[in-house]
């Protein structure tokens, strides 16, 4: 008598069973400001992504004091999904991304952390396979990349994608850091090297990511690599302009001389 087949369902139950009983719980940190068309989306998709993989996991939105309403979306999402899914740590105005992960960290209940923008550029679909090689590699941290394999970006011009890899080229010259991607902010991190890195940095806003990858590297963190498509946004306005630009120089050089 031929043993029993096992159907696709009871093997998914079977596997997430055993996904949950490693006990790891992942927090996902968004930081917002301005993306109330954006954020029901991103949080459906990595519903669907996390859920269908069978990982412990809780989204924390930091909104920023938006004046378009992503703060009142949110609440409405937390009612649908539970408040053990959304969790909601809102500040009053705009205090930089480094500061929002610092006043994410401090809510976070999961050992490991996702960082991610909120405006549809990081697609979650990927976060699963973050996960997957963090467990194989033991990494402190995982960063997605744009620039090995089949990673890319869609939707910029022939100018942003210049800037793009002229900066990355530039970083790469100057601090050798052993990363293809230092401006990128889609990443998984062990807690406590995420506080330890945090704690450290003293850059804000983009060169925040950079800046991490480097102190990563000085405290001789293992870093593994996901190739990521990046695409441009769909609903909103980019937040990168000329400030910022000419903020990333003068932290490039600071970190040149300092590192």
């Amino acid at each position: 008598m031929y043993p029993k087949r096992e159907t696709r369902s009871a093997k998914m139950a079977r596997d997430n069973e055993e996904k949950s009983r490693t006990g790891d719980k992942y927090s996902i940190l968004l930081p917002t400001y301005n993306e109330r068309e954006n954020l029901p989306i991103i949080i459906w998709l990595i519903c669907q992504y996390l859920d269908t993989s069978g990982f412990n996991y809780e989204i924390i939105v930091i909104d920023d004091g938006s004046p378009d309403g992503t703060l009142d979306v949110a609440k409405q999402l937390q009612k649908i999904y539970g408040e053990d899914k959304i969790v909601l740590r809102p500040r009053e105005k705009k205090l930089g991304l480094g500061t929002a992960y610092i006043h994410g960290m401090k809510h976070a209940s999961g050992n490991f952390i996702v960082i991610m923008d909120a405006d549809l550029s990081h697609h979650p679909k990927f976060i699963p396979e973050f996960i997957k090689l963090q467990k194989e590699g033991d990494y402190d941290l995982v960063s997605g990349t744009r620039y090995i394999g089949n990673g890319g970006v869609y939707g910029w011009d022939f100018k942003r994608k210049l800037v793009s890899r002229g900066a990355n080229f530039l970083t790469q010259l100057l601090l050798r850091p052993g990363a293809s991607d230092l401006t990128g902010s889609f990443r998984l991190y062990k807690k406590s090297v995420l506080e330890n890195l945090v704690a450290r940095c003293v850059s804000k806003g983009y060169v925040f990511q950079m800046e991490m990858i480097i102190r990563a590297r000085q405290l001789n963190y293992t870093i593994g690599e996901v190739p990521i498509t990046f695409v441009d946004r769909v609903y909103g306005e980019s937040k990168l302009g000329g400030s910022e630009i000419i903020q990333f120089a003068k932290s490039l050089l600071h970190l040149f001389a300092t590192t």
